[in-house]
């Protein structure tokens, strides 16, 4: 693989770009024009254009892609589509280009990246390439999250108008229509052989920085080789209700040091009763598993102030 200096350099010279956005969701759907234009506006030579009507299609829409050759690969879409993304271009000579379509757009802020189009695009003439952890969940990578307990169960419940109408927080508005029914769970999570009981409604383990579009803690990075495990709550419906509300309302965390945190490189996720798994959206697989990063894992175009480590 060429070193991130040169792939950067490359990059910027040669602007050889695959383009995939997802235009089934509204905001790609809006914006697909829009991502042509500016591309080509910044003399993009594009290998292929390739709107995703069909998600059950994306990831041979993905393979399409990258076999034309490109550079950097744009994708445009939620948190969904960029995790599909990620494992696509996971270990491969070529860098991801993220275009934040999505309503919470949790990788685009754990990168750094602006929120806006003309902003977005202009760090793949402006920015570097950095190459950020990958995590692995069983068999599954990710990019984000993997959670278990009532987001589970609002993930499959909260309503695209909802969404629409009140983006990031249609999903805590939904968790409490949720939360009167959902039974607490013990999770035990083991990290270099120390074993961590908890009772709670709902865990996460993160590799990158941001959930529901909040900051998780200010010192957590996707390029520093750990997952950061936490729980929202307690045992007590109470509890959850509180914090996702303070959340949810002013985003507020402490740091590593002082938080709920446990952190590692390698976790073994057990939890009674069996949970689902969410994994960036999708829901797969089942406790018992093992969640670890791959340090490095993912080539991505980053503006210059990321620390890439």
């Amino acid at each position: 693989m060429r070193s991130k200096a040169e792939h950067t350099e490359t990059i910027h010279r040669e602007r050889k770009a695959a383009v995939v956005v997802n235009t089934k969701s509204r905001r790609g759907r809006r914006h697909y024009a829009e991502v042509l234009r500016l591309l080509k506006e910044r003399d993009f030579r594009l290998t292929g254009v390739h709107p995703v009507t069909d998600p059950s299609r994306l990831r041979d829409i993905l393979t399409r892609a990258l076999d034309s050759g490109p550079d950097l690969l744009v994708v445009g879409g939620g948190d969904g589509t960029l995790s599909s993304s990620v494992r696509h271009v996971a270990g491969r000579d070529v860098a991801l280009g993220v275009l934040p379509l999505g309503t919470t757009n949790n990788f685009a802020r754990s990168l750094g990246l602006p929120l806006d189009l003309p902003g977005a695009i202009g760090v793949f003439t402006e920015g570097k390439v950095a190459d950020i952890d990958l995590g692995i969940c069983g068999d599954r990578p990710f990019a984000n999250l993997a959670s278990f307990g009532v987001s589970v169960e609002v993930a499959g419940t909260v309503k695209p108008w909802l969404k629409r109408m009140l983006g990031r927080a249609a999903y805590p508005l939904t968790a409490m229509t949720i939360l009167p029914r959902h039974r607490p769970f013990r999770a035990y999570i083991t990290v270099d052989g120390k074993r961590h009981e908890l009772l709670t409604h709902q865990l996460n383990i993160a590799n990158g920085r941001f959930h529901g579009g909040w900051q998780i803690a200010r010192d957590v990075s996707i390029d520093n080789r750990k997952l950061v495990a936490y729980q929202l709550g307690s045992g007590k419906r109470l509890r959850l209700l509180g914090e996702t509300l303070v959340r949810a309302t002013t985003g507020r965390w402490t740091s590593l040091a002082g938080g709920p945190f446990v952190t590692g490189q390698e976790m073994l996720l057990e939890t009674d009763p069996p949970m689902a798994a969410d994994i960036d959206g999708e829901v797969r697989l089942r406790t018992p598993l093992v969640l670890r990063t791959v340090p490095n894992g993912v080539r991505v175009m980053v503006p210059q102030s990321f620390e890439d480590t």
